[in-house]
């Protein structure tokens, strides 16, 4: 005897409700794709056409100089310190010399001002071995360089008592307000003319407008150290510091994406430089 229609609706219906429990059990037991998940969506990316994973590059780093538009060496050396963390989360400067040119910039490498600064008067990225000791009417005109280089900016007193950045202690080279003793020079006019030659006076310190230094450069100093990129005019910047491309270097580690990746470099370790907030010694002007 058949059973009646109600009855095999009954069955039917127990039936699929059973096969609904069990499906929903394999899922939650064995996920649908081993892509979900917070960390395969932001570190993993597929391989089209092969079903494979790939380890996403680590994404560049740039430096952020808002509306100023930068030489393309500054803007190579601002953008390999963000990128390499060169600076070991201090605040830095760079000097671009081939502009004379002072930019300041935040420990996120975000440019906070800019302004014309006045430079060592002969061209060259080195300094004369002991001209640090020399009195300066010994210093001959092609000597008076600003040298090229990395320099850990310290606080201190140049031999008149007034308070300067060193940039390169050794060397008598700091950073400090613009001198206008010698009325001949005429620095005030130099530093505003729009000639880059104009504003190579200096016996190779960097001459800073007063205001500008009271609001940018002192402050940064007064607590901590900083860096300072003094950018070379004779040599490249990679020769000086090192430093690399970095649009280059990441889209070539992008084509070299590998799987898996096990391994996870150190960061950059930087060694910190002694702070000596107390030097003292004759500064060049």
């Amino acid at each position: 005897m058949w059973p009646s229609p109600s009855l095999l609706a009954e069955v039917t219906d127990a039936i699929c409700q059973g096969l609904l429990a069990g499906a929903t059990a394999v899922a939650l037991m064995f996920p649908a794709s081993v892509n979900s998940g917070p960390e395969s969506d932001l570190n993993r990316r597929g391989m089209p056409g092969t079903g494979r994973m790939q380890t996403v590059a680590p994404s560049a780093r740039f430096a952020d100089f808002g509306d100023f538009l930068p030489s393309s060496e500054a803007r190579h050396v601002a953008d390999w310190v963000a990128d390499s963390a060169d600076n070991a989360g201090a605040d830095f400067i760079l000097i671009d010399k081939k502009y004379a040119r002072v930019l300041v910039f935040d420990a996120q490498a975000r440019l906070r001002a800019t302004s014309a600064v006045l430079l060592g008067g002969a061209q060259g990225d080195d300094t004369v071995p002991g001209i640090g000791s020399r009195p300066l009417d010994q210093v001959r005109p092609e000597e008076r360089t600003t040298p090229a280089g990395r320099f850990v900016g310290e606080r201190g007193h140049n031999a008149r008592g007034e308070d300067v950045v060193w940039v390169d202690y050794d060397a008598a080279v700091s950073m400090h307000r613009v001198l206008a003793t010698h009325p001949k020079e005429r620095r005030l006019e130099r530093l505003a003319s729009e000639s880059v030659q104009d504003r190579r006076i200096s016996w190779g310190c960097i001459n800073v407008p007063v205001a500008f230094f009271e609001a940018h450069i002192s402050p940064l100093f007064a607590a901590h150290r900083a860096i300072i990129y003094v950018l070379p005019e004779v040599k490249v910047p990679a020769e000086v510091f090192g430093s690399y491309d970095v649009r280059s270097k990441h889209a070539v580690a992008a084509a070299s994406w590998h799987w898996p990746s096990a391994a996870v470099g150190n960061p950059r370790s930087q060694a910190n430089t002694p702070f000596n907030a107390t030097s003292t010694r004759r500064s060049t002007s």
